[in-house]
């Protein structure tokens, strides 16, 4: 049997802040109204659940506006990094996710790390996009040169 429960905020697989949604009681009462993450749906909630869905939708609307801009900035840096590499071009080492927030955060712009979406670290020179998932609907590219590292005399 089925309990039904409002979102209070966004839960992978299941649904958005603001929905009614019908899951098995034990992942109601174990996991989502414990971490704050739902409510259960009475007669009371669900009317009260019309007037949040307003409000739901004027702070994602806010915050989608505030993530598109902070999304411009982050398209509009050019970062550069020196690495060791070999003949053909692959690193000695890789860039790594704390690297780049660390040069983003040298252009005055903080992100958190697990923000960006490497899927392995960079290996090789030359120029690559980063994707940085600021919203599951906001991604940004920022745009990365790993070049070598002058020799040393």
């Amino acid at each position: 049997m089925a309990v039904k429960v409002i979102l209070r905020e966004d839960v992978a697989n299941l649904g958005d802040a603001g929905d009614l949604v019908k899951v098995k009681p034990g992942y109601a009462r174990n996991f989502l109204i414990p971490k704050g993450k739902a409510i259960f749906a009475t007669a009371a909630k669900v009317k009260e659940l019309e007037h949040h869905r307003r409000i739901i939708a004027e702070n994602m609307a806010k915050q989608l506006k505030d993530l598109n801009a902070a999304k411009d900035r982050l398209e509009q840096l050019r970062l550069e990094v020196e690495a060791q590499a070999g003949e053909e071009g692959k690193l000695f080492g890789s860039v790594t996710t704390l690297q780049i927030v660390e040069l983003v955060a040298a252009k005055g712009i903080e992100i958190d790390r697990r923000k960006i979406d490497l899927k392995e670290p960079i290996k090789e020179l030359g120029d690559h996009e980063v994707p940085v998932k600021l919203h599951r609907e906001v991604i940004a590219k920022l745009k990365l040169k790993v070049s070598p590292t002058p020799p040393q005399a």
